[in-house]
């Protein structure tokens, strides 16, 4: 982990929300996050969370599942349909539903309470190294992935499932794509997890699973192979 920097100048800081209805888990975090050199601002409900996310435009969003007012599922909704940013979910429980249903609405990650400072600062770095090397991405050249009747594009981000288009959130897009780019292999849940979510270790293995669920949900369960104990490969029907 890089060494905190708060002496950086105010614009080069990047800016994260955080949103956790316990003062001493939102005082925490907002304390560790500040210690390490970002511009943090929190907020304890639904309506001002979705206030500050809009005024603020933070570069992260550190939301709870619990909160006041409307929940954290209605909060990300709320914000990714009005401009696009990195969510991290924060969970009580380990449970897939709610992880999923979190996944459905635009969170690009989670984290299952109790959980430590060190990792979840790692996480954020992570989403923030993702949103810069999309943005490299974004400026090369584009490229369209054809397989069967599954066509991405990595320009544009869309993909068409037999001539419909298919949204997909951004993190399930980077997955697709992933594996997309070797049809019929098989990549373990250890790489796609050092590929798409930028992590040294694989810690987050679950975080995979729940995503690609998400990503069978809208593509097709036939779409991607489970290799039981190694990873996940896309065929082409």
């Amino acid at each position: 982990m890089s060494e905190p920097s708060p002496d950086l100048p105010p614009s080069a800081r990047r800016r994260v929300l955080v949103v956790e209805d316990d003062p001493v888990i939102n005082d925490a975090v907002a304390r560790r996050l500040d210690a390490e050199g970002y511009d943090v601002t929190q907020a304890w409900d639904g309506p001002t969370a979705v206030a500050a996310a809009t005024d603020g435009r933070p570069d992260v969003l550190v939301l709870d599942v619990m909160l006041p007012g409307y929940d954290g599922l209605e909060v990300c909704r709320r914000v990714q349909a009005t401009r696009p940013v990195p969510v991290l979910m924060l969970t009580a429980r380990d449970d897939e539903s709610d992880i999923l249903a979190g996944l459905a609405v635009g969170a690009d990650d989670y984290l299952t309470k109790p959980f430590g400072m060190r990792e979840l600062v790692a996480r954020i770095a992570a989403l923030l190294r993702r949103v810069e090397r999309a943005g490299v991405l974004a400026a090369q050249p584009a490229d369209v992935l054809s397989l069967g009747d599954l066509r991405v594009d990595t320009g544009t981000r869309r993909v068409d499932v037999a001539g419909a288009e298919v949204h997909l959130t951004p993190t399930e897009f980077d997955l697709l794509v992933c594996l997309a780019g070797e049809p019929g292999q098989v990549l373990t849940r250890e790489r796609l997890l050092a590929e798409v979510w930028d992590w040294p270790d694989a810690s987050g293995t679950r975080t995979v699973d729940s995503h690609v669920k998400a990503l069978r949900a809208k593509l097709g369960a036939e779409r991607v192979r489970t290799v039981h104990g190694v990873g996940y490969a896309l065929e082409t029907p």
